[in-house]
């Protein structure tokens, strides 16, 4: 059955606007189901965890479904889901609680292809623990990642392996089942940044192979502020979180700390609870749809946009990798990338301009700047030829 994305854009309200989002790599729409659930959470009335009257019941069912739901679109299990602000924040705690471990002579590994989320983290905790960061190198000029550029850096001193599953930059897919495959051979754990991933197309994480995936709700047709971190159960249990949460408690002699159960010993403070509501409610939107679907429709309009902007005067697109998410960043000979996503702003297209928190690639490329493109469910080929249409304004504009 064909995609039907006039059917999937009437679901929302957002899209009456009539610009062409092409932004969805920083943040998608949402859809009225999601809006709606939030709502009836609200309405109903919601309260914090731990009471026995109804609304804090309601608030501890809901977001126990949200884990489930997580498990099931993971192919995890609902214990080593981890609820937080944004996967950026969870990648920090997580961060720091390795690093507990290590030491002099330890080492990580994490790519140049990766979005600061899933570099920063890691090079901050590595240096506070005295071991050593590695750099996985990005293969140009089509911005491959290959296995090769971690096996020759992966040893017995590694200890852990950072890497995307979709750079939010180029939409690069690297082949992370072979990388963690080479990190679990080393006995090293494994971290998979899955933000640009999840939303476009199935995952599972022990195909993947990963100790540890992560993403980010904003861009999975949810409301902002919720993220997930999902982990093997077993190498949770054995950890002690860097920032407790739940009933964590400190012996009287204060020399020993007792944690909660998982997942909420990793959870500090009050979780958004509305948030879980939300991306809940996204995850059985997308499941709905069908990832697989999803992921061939968004495919059609990255090919679609490769091919048009490949024949336009003075666009040079960059990252030209085999496999890609749905995400095309490029730049027009002699126009600063801010400059132009300025005359496509006011051409109702809306995309996203700068290095776009990758600036290890955005080095690697030599490119201060671009301008990005990005697909999500309730796009069209009309809001390619609106983003062809307003380059064209563009080239006019600056000659």
């Amino acid at each position: 059955m064909a995609f039907d994305v006039v059917s999937v854009r009437a679901a929302y309200p957002a899209l009456a606007d009539g610009f062409a989002y092409l932004d969805g790599a920083a943040g998608t729409q949402v859809p009225a189901s999601v809006i709606d659930a939030i709502r009836a959470a609200y309405r109903a009335g919601l309260g914090n965890a731990g009471g026995e009257f109804p609304a804090s019941l309601r608030s501890t069912a809901l977001t126990a479904e949200c884990r489930q739901a997580v498990a099931d679109l993971v192919g995890g299990t609902a214990d080593g889901v981890i609820l937080g602000p944004n996967m950026t924040t969870l990648t920090y705690r997580l961060a720091y609680t390795l690093a507990s471990r290590w030491g002099a002579g330890d080492e990580v590994i994490i790519s140049r292809l990766d979005h600061d989320a899933n570099v920063r983290p890691w090079v901050q905790a590595a240096a506070a623990a005295g071991a050593t960061v590695r750099w996985a190198d990005v293969q140009l000029p089509e911005g491959d990642l290959p296995v090769p550029a971690f096996a020759g850096l992966i040893s017995e001193r590694t200890r852990l392996v950072a890497v995307t599953a979709a750079s939010n930059l180029i939409g690069t897919r690297p082949d992370v089942p072979a990388i963690t495959a080479l990190a679990r051979a080393a006995g090293a754990l494994s971290y998979v940044d899955g933000v640009h991933a999840t939303p476009h197309g199935p995952v599972d994480v022990r195909a993947l192979g990963a100790d540890f995936y992560a993403f980010s709700g904003h861009k999975l047709y949810a409301p902002t502020g919720i993220g997930v971190l999902y982990g093997r159960e077993e190498l949770l249990a054995a950890m002690a979180p860097w920032q407790g949460g739940g009933d964590m408690i400190l012996t009287v002699s204060f020399e020993k700390t007792t944690y909660n159960d998982l997942p909420w010993k990793f959870e500090a403070g009050t979780p958004n609870i509305s948030g879980a509501v939300g991306l809940a409610a996204a995850m059985d939107y997308v499941e709905g749809l069908g990832l697989a679907a999803i992921a061939a429709h968004e495919q059609q309009l990255l090919q679609q946009t490769t091919h048009e902007l490949g024949r336009l005067p003075g666009i040079e697109l960059i990252g030209t990798a085999a496999h890609k998410a749905s995400i095309v960043s490029f730049t027009m000979r002699g126009v600063h990338a801010h400059d132009l996503g300025t005359i496509l702003d006011a051409e109702g297209v809306a995309v996203r301009t700068g290095h776009h928190c990758a600036m290890p690639v955005m080095t690697f490329f030599g490119l201060p700047a671009t301008a990005r493109a990005s697909f999500g469910c309730y796009n069209t080929a009309a809001d390619v030829e609106a983003l062809v249409a307003a380059l064209g304004k563009a080239r006019e504009v600056f000659g």
